[in-house]
């Protein structure tokens, strides 16, 4: 049955903009105001019609159902983030501690913290305790305005400890009820664990172990790597290249932790065609020209950045360069710990100088698009009514606010949530 939902003060689209480069918000398609409002009706999980009031109440229909609003909003699309590890056992605050106080990450990692210190903990772990972990953050994400949401393994790194983690992730998604969409990761690949001496010979077992369980179970459909010259566990390019064509043989789609602290590992996501390469807070000007042509979407994290007290992923710079830019939280225990892409965006786009556009675009529809949901993102005709409601009259207020504002009501597949 459709029910057409208002007033809002304005809906904040976000239809028409293009999916590549910089924005200005006046390309934004902001319906309605004080003296005109808005309003948006949905059917099942899709919105049907987007307009001013005055062209959708002559039309209201005898089996429309009805959802009024009792003071001002304004309406957006939820948030997309594409790039988590939401899914882990225990805290790394002895890393946090050891980071401000001048430590380095190899340091750290000799004094027992570090992404071993998490595998530690995620083996020792039970599926149903992970399962209740990564529920309970994922809960966190609704609040914070965020409907999507993908999540990687990778904190197992054997075979009964990296499957545990996607089952969990399953779990989780059936436990939650379609409050939101967990899209799940294979990140088996995130370091080589100390029972393998070889880089290859670990590369080799997820590939002839690990992934056809995945397959077989549909634990999930997207492969993850870390590639990295200056940490001694990641993975170098030219290994990396070799396993991430092996796995797109086997029906996955790729995507790569990239130029973190080194280059090599976005021009080998551009160059295998991977859907995105993630981190580049060390991407320099020839990285940064080859996503000009590339349909790769460069994922910032701005909250490695804040974590790690790095420099930020040049997003200026890869907007102006014509680059797919896609914003997420990399919300995990060690280096992003924060975990709320509201506050981490509004802080990147300080920094480095977005326009409201260009912030919005990267929460929602583009970093849909890194995930290869285009249905979503968007408030159109034919998208799913994953939508946000907040509770001021301007939609620049929210990232004025930067994160302190979150969503009032919410409304997942259509269906209606108040916080």
């Amino acid at each position: 049955m459709p029910t057409l939902i208002y007033p809002f003060t304005q809906i904040l689209t976000l239809d028409h903009l293009p999916l590549r480069g910089a924005l200005k918000d006046t390309e934004l398609q902001i319906l309605g105001n004080k003296n005109e409002p808005a309003g948006v009706l949905i059917e099942q999980d899709r919105i049907v019609t987007v307009d001013l009031l005055k062209n959708l109440l002559p039309k209201k229909q005898k089996n429309w159902e009805v959802q009024i609003l009792d003071k001002e909003y304004v309406l957006t699309p939820a948030l997309v983030d594409c790039h988590t590890h939401i899914c882990s056992a225990g805290v790394r605050a002895l890393d946090y501690s050891m980071r401000i106080a001048g430590d380095t990450y190899e340091n750290i990692a000799q004094a027992g913290g570090g992404i071993i210190s998490t595998v530690r903990h995620t083996r020792l772990a039970t599926q149903a305790e992970l399962a209740q972990t990564t529920e309970k953050r994922a809960l966190q994400q609704i609040k914070n305005g965020v409907l999507t949401c993908e999540v990687k393994s990778g904190y197992g790194l054997d075979l009964e400890s990296e499957l545990k983690m996607l089952r969990a992730i399953k779990d989780t998604q059936i436990s939650l009820k379609n409050q939101i969409d967990l899209i799940p990761t294979c990140l088996s690949a995130h370091v080589k664990p100390p029972e393998f001496e070889q880089a290859k010979d670990y590369l080799d077992f997820i590939l002839k172990e690990i992934l056809p369980k995945v397959k077989e179970e549909n634990l999930a459909k997207r492969v993850d790597i870390f590639v990295e010259n200056n940490v001694k566990s990641a993975f170098k390019v030219e290994e990396a290249e070799i396993f991430l064509k092996k796995s797109q043989k086997m029906g996955f789609q790729i995507t790569i932790h990239a130029d973190q602290f080194s280059t090599g590992g976005s021009l080998l996501a551009i160059k295998i065609g991977a859907k995105s390469a993630d981190h580049l807070e060390n991407s320099t000007r020839e990285e940064i020209k080859a996503f000009t042509n590339s349909n790769t979407v460069a994922v910032a994290l701005p909250g490695a950045s804040l974590g790690l007290g790095m420099k930020f992923t040049p997003a200026r710079s890869l907007l102006d360069n014509d680059a797919i830019l896609a914003i997420a939280s990399d919300w995990n225990v060690g280096s992003a710990p924060m975990g709320d892409l509201l506050t981490q965006a509004c802080i990147l786009g300080v920094y480095e100088k977005l326009t409201n556009a260009e912030t919005w675009a990267g929460m929602t529809f583009r970093g849909a698009y890194a995930l290869d949901l285009e249905d979503r993102g968007v408030i159109a005709p034919s998208k799913k009514a994953d939508m946000l409601a907040f509770a001021v009259s301007d939609f620049r207020e929210i990232l004025y606010y930067q994160g302190a504002l979150k969503p009032e009501i919410i409304w997942k597949n259509g269906k209606v949530k108040f916080f």
